[in-house]
């Protein structure tokens, strides 16, 4: 396999976003993954959507590493995935029926929470709670990750090796489900699960499961160890982040790269090289503070523009994408969290056409000048961006592969924007297809 060396242990490189998420690390991963032998996904559920094109062909994936695009790379779901057993296997069953092999270099740790029929209908029955009390709507996909994340915390949770047990899982679901149904009929006005129903369906997909059932943290070592090189992918993006995002408009789960290491069960000194991933703008799906966001109602303006030309929709919900300029300032605080290697910039064409560009440097707070997102969201939401403005170019940039074909304008955006938030850019993406990629420094040989 190409992605083995004979010259030493294997070099491992952790893909995260470094925005509210949809940065395009899907296509990140899937174009490095011709340097792996595997691929991981370490932390997030189905909530977490990536889209890929291979030669015009568009591929949308939520649950299986992006890697499972490339034939003979294994792909991994780690301990800090919550898992829908149901949708796995949908999602398997979808790209089998495209052709690709899955099954046979599909790995899923035995310790992954397990997200049941009771967590989906909390979420939903808990977003719609908050709307009737005028509380406001987290904006959660409804997909049932935030409650199966509280039952990892509180140490009741089924786990996916609890599925080669059936006397146990049937005493842990009784458990489980009557506290569920308790909330659910008690406190969230929905209806009460029938046990009888979900014990039956967990028992059937286990039986399809249990091939793929591993020790993923060992195999992981054991690609290292034999020369081969492994990809880390995150979801979401790090401004999501339970501890570290704009809270509580936030996800479940840890997105940062440290993560990568405790949600697959290996240690900190595997993660050789973090690259972060950045639109060349900024998005946000659901609620919560945007500074730099844009008005995008009004045919011709920019807001408009970045969402028809840049196709800002979710990949798991179709929501529209809130979006803005890129915002420098947040953008210091990702890389102080992740302790980045590199920048990869994505969706630099949407841009084109533009005849002027703009990137917040900073913020204006209490009257005061703020350089870095601040971790208080009432305090993001009174935050009003400072801006620099740019030149934009008429220029295509669509497709370019070498740095020195793209616009004047382009190069010197990209230049002020290393400049402004301390981190080199590695990488630039100018359209959707793997291809379409420049690359500045290999992150894995760099």
């Amino acid at each position: 396999m190409q992605a083995v060396s004979k010259t030493g242990p294997g070099r491992n490189v952790v893909v995260v976003g470094t925005q509210w998420g949809d940065e395009g690390k899907g296509k990140v991963v899937d174009w490095l993954t011709d340097h792996a032998a595997a691929v991981v996904r370490f932390q997030g559920g189905h909530n977490a959507g990536h889209t890929l094109v291979i030669k015009g062909k568009k591929t949308a994936l939520q649950l299986i590493p992006s890697g499972v695009m490339r034939d003979g790379v294994a792909c991994y779901i780690g301990n800090g995935v919550v898992v829908d057993p149901t949708h796995l296997l949908g999602e398997i069953e979808r790209l089998e029926a495209a052709g690709v092999e899955v099954r046979s270099r599909l790995f899923l740790s035995e310790s992954c929470p397990l997200i049941l029929p009771f967590h989906v209908e909390v979420d939903k029955a808990r977003e719609a709670l908050r709307e009737r009390s005028g509380a406001g709507k987290i904006g959660t996909t409804g997909k049932g990750i935030g409650p199966a994340y509280e039952d990892k915390v509180a140490r009741r949770a089924l786990r996916v090796q609890d599925l080669k047990h059936p006397d146990r899982f049937a005493a842990k679901l009784r458990d489980l489900l009557e506290l569920h149904n308790f909330v659910l009929q008690g406190f969230l006005h929905a209806d009460a699960l029938e046990f009888q129903p979900i014990f039956d369906h967990a028992m059937k997909v286990a039986e399809q499961l249990r091939p793929m059932l591993a020790d993923v943290g060992v195999r992981i070592h054991g690609t290292n160890v034999a020369g081969g090189n492994v990809l880390f992918e995150g979801a979401q993006g790090t401004l999501l982040d339970i501890d570290h995002g704009t809270y509580p408009y936030v996800t479940s789960s840890n997105c940062v790269a440290g993560n990568a290491a405790a949600g697959s069960g290996v240690g900190p000194d595997k993660l050789h090289y973090i690259l972060g991933i950045t639109k060349a703008y900024t998005t946000r799906v659901g609620s919560g503070p945007f500074p730099t966001e844009l008005p995008m109602d009004e045919p011709g303006s920019v807001g408009h523009h970045l969402s028809t030309i840049g196709q800002e929709r979710g990949t798991v919900t179709g929501r529209p994408r809130r979006c803005g300029w890129l915002d420098a300032a947040a953008m210091k605080r990702s890389i102080l969290i992740n302790g980045l290697s590199g920048l990869c910039i994505t969706k630099l064409d949407v841009l084109d056409g533009l005849p002027e560009i703009k990137m917040g440097i900073g913020y204006e707070l209490d009257g005061r000048h703020v350089d870095i997102l601040p971790l208080d969201a009432d305090e993001i939401a009174a935050c009003r961006p400072v801006y620099e403005s740019f030149p934009g170019w008429k220029e295509s940039t669509v497709g370019c592969t070498r740095w020195d074909d793209l616009p004047l304008n382009a190069r010197r955006y990209l230049e002020r924007v290393q400049a402004v938030i301390g981190a080199p850019i590695d990488m630039v993406s100018t359209g959707p297809d793997r291809e379409h990629t420049i690359l500045l420094r290999h992150p894995y040989k760099a």
